[in-house]
């Protein structure tokens, strides 16, 4: 007969170890599912609602970086086309073209597209990795449940699940962020020299890729650090028989207290990947301490005063951090985190149960599981260490994260990007924030989900206690554990119909944006390039890929298809000599392109060929509806040149249904016959226009009785080759054909708001006809 009691009998102790590991086995798996849904939400979303990408334009800066990087590139060598083909955020340096933004972000996205081909496997992978490494935090510092839990309301967030799914350096930085405080962590509880190699290298990485992220992440990491060396170094040279000094270099590197050791090489690592950042701005602007942002907008960085990028500054004040990062922080509680307010509340909830727990009981999670200390290993050596696992290491790693949730906050004071991200303060629907959350934030996730989930624990033991005492008080066991399920169910519905709700908005307001661009890009999709050249539009200014960052240029400029901006004439020219034996296209829309996604634009791609000659005849052929009482026939080139008129017309009366004008351009300017024969004389001579290049514009305006007007206008491309100035022997002129036309009512010009679509008849009025025909002679 055994003397040893029940519980400690060899094969229930096996029972319950098994029932242990089960326990935490299942836990894991599905910390590892939650991981997985992340990672296949996340890729979902980004090939659904930002397949032809979002409002935010970076986009297209880090896309354009990888593919840079893949091909063995960090910039772009334009040489004298570097105007003409400049991506959004990029400087230009003598015809050398770089990113303002560090490259670790594009070469993970670089990753995929070589193993893959598909840059969006890289936004699962982080993803996933996210909600993992959360887990795993979450886990160190209060347990399993907790890490489970930290982990889906990490991943259930708006702002992980919109900033995820598209390309921006956000959620890869935190992704190493996340790495470095694990493995951190790690070294501590294990007083593992590799956790603290892997440590240093993870916070090295994300500092190459968003500095001031990384720092702020890392600030509270590196006070611990230095509070722990500085306490093990004392104990160390109290003991020593010798001055601190000269024992430390008689001992030796294995000889130093373990903590100097541990958090001596993660310094290390993160120092070393410091001097890869550095090398990289000696590399990219010339200067270890100019980064490449602020070669691109030196009044761009941290600090309060004036604040400055491209046309845009404010007068950075205390005042105005303040007010940006109140809304900021109102909007993530309430908006921005898994279930919104009722996620803030869990958080709220978890952290007091933290402090509750430390206070009862000196361990943060003792009210979650009832978890006893372990004995453990010493983790910092010598007297008074605390063991590996103990309430002391959980405490540090909660008030790590406490510190994580500090730094941020305070530290992006200092930052005026959230209030440019914000837009208007008084409307949560404007501005990139809208649309992603205040981004500069995103590691605030982080303490959130992890005492979210401190929350959620809290809440399940109360609720298992609660079954506990209706069992006590006689209530059957099953009746107690349906009451229980009634409970679970309602809450759980109430928490998923809120985080649904939460993240509802801005997966709309992005699926609208996608939408408009869907639409815009429909010609590009539909078109097959081969060895083209497109000319873009310029709304925003003369930048590639600000607003179509989907129509990106390979690295060595030369793909299937260039995109080259469509801006002034001499410099187009420039383009098209230097691209003399591609397929030539326009790409334009009817329409204003601004941020609003219900602002649509009907967009058309147009084959363009270079007519050249001695002569170049036209005949432009416009539709009259009837009432016209007269029309107007004009031609002006827009720069002109010396030495003859700058325009001519002529008026022609009572029009048909259709109107034919003739006009002809030569090497001496554009002559409109019409003019001449309407009985001036002197209006039939010669209209110069610039011979570098020039845009001439030929207008057929018709007026009704009632002095409302509707006037057809094409610009074409000219200048004049081979014989230098105008008039000399041999001179020839050269047009890109066909014009550029629109059709405006009650002006004479209106830009993309009235650009004409021949293959859409729909857009236009039944009476509207825009023909143009043109032949080069003496070829």
């Amino acid at each position: 007969m055994s003397v040893l009691p029940p519980s400690l009998r060899p094969r229930r102790l096996a029972a319950r170890l098994r029932q242990r590991l089960d326990r935490a086995d299942r836990v894991t798996v599905a910390a590892a599912l939650v991981a997985v849904a992340a990672g296949v939400l996340t890729f979902a979303i980004a090939a659904t609602v930002f397949s032809h990408h979002s409002a935010n334009h970076d986009e297209g800066v880090y896309l354009t970086q990888a593919a840079l990087l893949l091909g063995g590139q960090l910039e772009f060598h334009a040489g004298p086309l570097a105007d003409a083909v400049h991506p959004w955020f990029f400087v230009e340096d003598g015809g050398r073209l770089y990113p303002k933004y560090n490259p670790v972000p594009a070469a993970t996205f670089a990753v995929s597209m070589a193993l893959f081909g598909e840059p969006r496997v890289t936004l699962a992978a982080v993803a996933a990795g996210n909600a993992a490494l959360v887990y795993l935090l979450g886990s160190q510092a209060f347990g399993r449940r907790v890490g489970l839990a930290a982990a889906v309301l990490f991943a259930a967030s708006p702002m992980a699940v919109a900033t995820s799914s598209a390309f921006l350096p956000y959620a890869p930085t935190t992704f190493f962020n996340l790495i470095f405080a694990v493995a951190y962590l790690r070294s501590v509880r294990d007083r593992s020299l590799a956790a603290a190699g892997v440590a240093g290298v993870a916070i090295g990485i994300a500092f190459f890729a968003r500095p001031y992220t990384a720092v702020l992440f890392a600030a509270p990491f590196i006070l611990h650090a230095l509070w722990r060396v500085v306490a093990a170094t004392r104990r160390f040279g109290d003991d020593a028989e010798t001055p601190l000094l000269r024992a430390l270099a008689a001992a030796g590197v294995r000889g130093l207290p373990d903590p100097v050791r541990r958090h001596g090489l993660t310094a290390l690592f993160g120092t070393l990947f410091v001097g890869v950042t550095l090398a990289y701005n000696v590399r990219i602007t010339g200067s270890p301490l100019v980064f490449p942002y602020q070669a691109f907008a030196p009044m761009d960085g941290p600090g309060f005063g004036e604040r400055r990028i491209l046309g845009h500054s404010v007068e950075y004040t205390l005042g105005l951090a303040l007010e940006s990062n109140r809304y900021a922080l109102q909007e993530i509680a309430t908006r921005w985190v898994a279930a919104g307010p009722l996620g803030t509340v869990a958080a709220l909830v978890g952290a007091a149960v933290a402090l509750w727990g430390w206070r009862a009981r000196g361990d943060p999670r003792g009210l979650l599981d009832g978890a006893t200390a372990t004995r453990s290993p010493a983790v910092d050596g010598g007297a008074g260490a605390r063991p590996a696992g103990s309430p002391a290491f959980r405490r540090t790693a909660a008030l790590l994260l406490v510190g994580v949730a500090v730094s941020v906050v305070v530290g992006n004071l200092y930052f005026w990007g959230t209030h440019n991200a914000l837009a208007d303060l008084s409307d949560p629907t404007d501005g990139l924030a809208s649309l992603f959350g205040p981004f500069y934030h995103f590691d605030l996730l982080v303490p959130l989900s992890v005492f979210g989930g401190v929350g959620v624990a809290a809440g399940a033991r109360a609720l298992s206690a609660a079954r506990e005492r209706l069992v006590d008080r006689g209530v059957s066991s099953a009746a107690a554990r349906v009451a229980l399920a009634v409970v679970v169910a309602v809450a759980v519905a109430g928490a998923g119909v809120a985080a649904v709700d939460a993240a509802a908005d801005p997966i709309e307001r992005n699926a609208a944006v996608d939408a408009k661009h869907e639409a815009a890009y429909a010609p590009i999709d539909e078109a097959t390039f081969e060895d083209g050249l497109v000319f873009v539009p310029t709304p925003y200014g003369e930048w590639q890929n600000h607003p179509f960052q989907y129509l990106r240029n390979g690295p060595g400029l030369d793909g299937e298809v260039v995109y080259a901006l469509d801006r002034d004439p001499v410099e187009n020219f420039a383009v098209l000599d230097a691209y003399p034996d591609r397929t030539l296209y326009r790409y334009g829309y009817q329409g204003v392109w601004t941020a609003d996604p219900e602002a649509r634009v009907t967009p058309k791609l147009e084959a363009l060929d270079r007519r050249s000659g001695a002569r170049i005849d036209a005949e432009t052929t416009v539709g009259v509806p009837d009432r016209v009482a007269r029309a107007q026939v004009r031609v002006d080139p827009r720069r002109g040149a010396p030495g003859g008129p700058d325009h001519a017309s002529y008026t022609v009366t009572a029009p048909n249904e259709s109107i034919a004008v003739d006009w002809a351009v030569t090497p001496e300017g554009v002559r409109l016959p019409g003019a001449a024969a309407a009985g001036d004389p002197e209006a039939g001579e010669p209209v110069p226009f610039d011979p570098e290049g020039d845009v001439v514009a030929v207008t057929v305006t018709l007026v009704d009785p009632t002095g409302a007007t509707f006037t057809y206008r094409q610009e074409v491309t000219v200048r004049v080759t081979e014989g230098g100035e105008a008039g000399a022997d041999g001179a020839r002129v050269e047009a890109v054909w066909p014009p550029e036309r629109s059709t405006c009512r009650l002006v004479t010009a209106c830009g993309n708001e009235g650009t004409y679509l021949p293959d859409d008849p729909d857009e236009h009025s039944e009476w509207v006809v825009f023909e143009t025909e043109a032949d080069a002679s003496g070829e």
